[in-house]
């Protein structure tokens, strides 16, 4: 085993530029117990971007170690739960904002925060899937036990060219459901060939509280004002799940949607309990399991980084970025 490791860190709250690559020792890694993962792949998340940057106080523990997941292979373990050379998962619980992150060659995790990589899913896949279609699974299930089905109607997605967005675009369109993709972004092929039925500009809806019904699922990342033109044109009985807030956090809105139409709102929070998490996990490698996520990744080196947390901050991010961690 090496005795060091390669690790984005940044140092000191408020620190100008996006971290830097470091050279660590793996031997306190080692004595910390828990699972020690050799890190395969990380997925590049906005949240990352904004910690890169200094913003949204999102990093507590200086010197910090970057990326709010990873996908790699059990070195050691105290745990029997696992074994050297399973393949795991790591998401959430603090990462990269209590303790050490994932864009590193190696990890320490706890065994009770470590998931298995599921049947269907290769380490790439799972990366490329990463916390972003993870969310994205878990706003479809969300939405499915509200009495949503691909049989009940037009589903909308709004920021349709993210991460979360696109990959569940690729899941509903799975499922069979018709999915109207809503994006600022040109209509250049790329989210049809996912499966969208249609792309448009996102809703331009008037001002009463109620317009036409289109839609019976909806997922936003948006908020603001876009998620309340989604409330209004929703069909009788829709169900909305909102993960984002891309565009704003305040919601301007009036409760006749849901005492009208019997609208549901439901919030998506990824860092969600274990056992949901493997559940959906075990969903995501096989009936949510995304059909083109090699169409949806972008795999980099460690050293790229800067230019992924560029493109998500200004918006121009498509898909994924996935850090080849041994690359």
């Amino acid at each position: 085993m090496t005795e060091t490791y390669r690790a984005w860190r940044v140092e000191r709250e408020g620190e100008p530029g996006y971290g830097a690559l470091r050279e660590l020792p793996l031997a306190p890694l080692r004595a910390a117990g828990g699972v020690l993962v050799r890190g395969a792949y990380a997925g590049v998340n906005y949240k990352d971007a904004l910690s890169a940057a200094g913003r949204g106080k999102i990093v507590r523990t200086f010197p910090c170690t970057l990326g709010i997941e990873v996908v790699g292979t059990v070195e050691a373990s105290d745990d029997p739960a696992f074994a050297p050379g399973d393949a795991v998962i790591v998401h959430g619980f603090g990462l990269a904002a209590e303790r050490d992150g994932g864009f590193a060659g190696y990890l320490q995790a706890p065994a009770d925060r470590v998931v298995a990589l599921p049947a269907g899913l290769s380490t790439l896949e799972a990366a490329t899937v990463g916390v972003a279609g993870y969310t994205a699974a878990l706003a479809i299930d969300a939405m499915q036990l509200n009495g949503w089905t691909p049989q009940t109607g037009p589903v909308a997605v709004n920021g349709a060219t993210g991460g979360v967005a696109s990959l569940a675009i690729d899941m509903l369109a799975g499922l069979g459901a018709e999915v109207h993709a809503l994006t600022r972004q040109p209509d250049d092929g790329w989210l049809r060939a996912l499966g969208a039925a249609a792309v448009a500009a996102p809703l331009a809806v008037g001002d009463r509280p109620l317009e036409r019904a289109a839609w019976s699922g909806a997922l936003d990342s948006l908020g603001g004002a876009a998620l309340d033109a989604l409330l209004r044109t929703m069909q009788p009985d829709g169900v909305v799940a909102a993960f984002g807030n891309a565009t704003g956090n305040t919601l301007p809105t009036s409760v006749l949607p849901f005492i009208l139409r019997g609208v549901r709102l439901i919030g998506i929070n990824a860092n969600s309990p274990m056992p949901l998490r493997r559940r959906i996990w075990s969903r995501l490698g096989s009936d949510l399991k995304p059909r083109h996520a090699a169409h949806v990744g972008q795999t980099i080196r460690l050293d790229e980084l800067p230019r992924a947390f560029e493109a998500l901050l200004e918006g121009r991010g498509r898909g994924r970025f996935v850090v080849d961690l041994q690359g």
